[in-house]
């Protein structure tokens, strides 16, 4: 980093539907999250399906999506219309005497009755905006696709980077397998490992701990208090 630059760190994912507390975390711990919505979506991955605790077990909610193998994230449509009632059914039938439950319905009821998109990436986006408000996250959160850039796997992040005007990378940890170091070195950019060892747990309803589930389930649980379960939620 050159000297007199000001430091501007971001990270760069996948939208995921109502994604665990690690996600949000990451959002918390940089300047700028930039949302990666012009990649192949992957099925039966986190990005229209999450897990959340039923009677002490862990079961997924899923948003069914159709799409084709070679669509974007940004194109995947939703392909049921009544998927959110459903969704919000199950919610309050397994949290609905959560501590917080209360708190917490204030806000995630209205984007459950009345999404304001077909589009996976974008229902996905308006849940993580919502949670950072309810969480006092003000990290400014772009698309991938507002950027121009190219390249492929290690110089396609590269230059999202370069363009977002960044000098630090925080990356997930499963990218040590394959991200190139030596071209953030070329660029002077730093690159950072996102630890998510080390949470402390918190009260859940019933059944053994599980620190994997939505963000939803910490909400429910502990309301205002969500970010003393986190690394870098004030």
């Amino acid at each position: 980093m050159q000297a007199g630059n000001k430091l501007k760190k971001v990270a760069i994912l996948q939208s995921n539907y109502v994604p665990w507390k690690g996600y949000f975390d990451m959002i918390a711990a940089v300047d700028e999250f930039i949302i990666y919505d012009d990649v192949q979506f992957t099925k039966n991955d986190w990005r229209n399906r999450n897990k959340i605790k039923a009677n002490g077990q862990v079961q997924w909610l899923t948003i069914p999506v159709r799409h084709s193998i070679s669509d974007r994230i940004r194109d995947v449509k939703v392909s049921l219309d009544n998927w959110n009632i459903k969704h919000w059914k199950t919610l309050q039938a397994n949290y609905g005497r959560a501590l917080a439950f209360r708190d917490a319905s204030d806000f995630l009821e209205e984007l459950y009755r009345a999404p304001r998109s077909a589009y996976l990436s974008e229902i996905n986006v308006e849940f993580i905006r919502a949670i950072n408000s309810f969480l006092g996250i003000d990290t400014r959160v772009t698309w991938s696709s507002d950027y121009e850039y190219g390249g492929e796997r290690s110089e396609r992040v590269l230059a999202l980077c370069k363009a977002a005007g960044a000098n630090s990378y925080l990356s997930g940890p499963a990218a040590k397998s394959y991200l190139d170091l030596s071209l953030f070195e070329q660029e002077e950019i730093t690159v950072e490992w996102m630890d998510y060892s080390g949470y402390p747990e918190y009260p859940q309803m019933s059944g053994s701990f599980d620190h994997a589930v939505s963000i939803l389930d910490l909400i429910f649980n502990t309301g205002s208090s969500a970010g003393s379960f986190m690394k870098f939620v004030k």
